[in-house]
């Protein structure tokens, strides 16, 4: 996948995956279980790109912004 179709699918991704979660959970939202779903869930591949800061940053980096409205503070 190119690095540009890989932030569209993981930020989409965060918020199916978000739905997910206990209210519990909804208060810390963890980009390690996130990163666990999207294995399990057949959607690994878009951790896999290529990027000077590292695909596993960037991807973090996408699921914290797409979450942050989300998140209770």
């Amino acid at each position: 996948m190119e690095k540009s179709e890989t932030e569209n699918a993981i930020r989409s991704l965060s918020a199916i995956w978000f739905r997910t979660l206990t209210d519990k959970e909804m208060d810390h939202p963890s980009f390690r279980s996130f990163k666990a779903w999207l294995r399990q869930n057949g959607h690994g591949h878009t951790l896999d790109f290529h990027s000077a800061g590292g695909a596993d940053h960037d991807s973090e980096v996408w699921f914290n912004e797409a979450l942050r409205r989300r998140w209770r503070w």
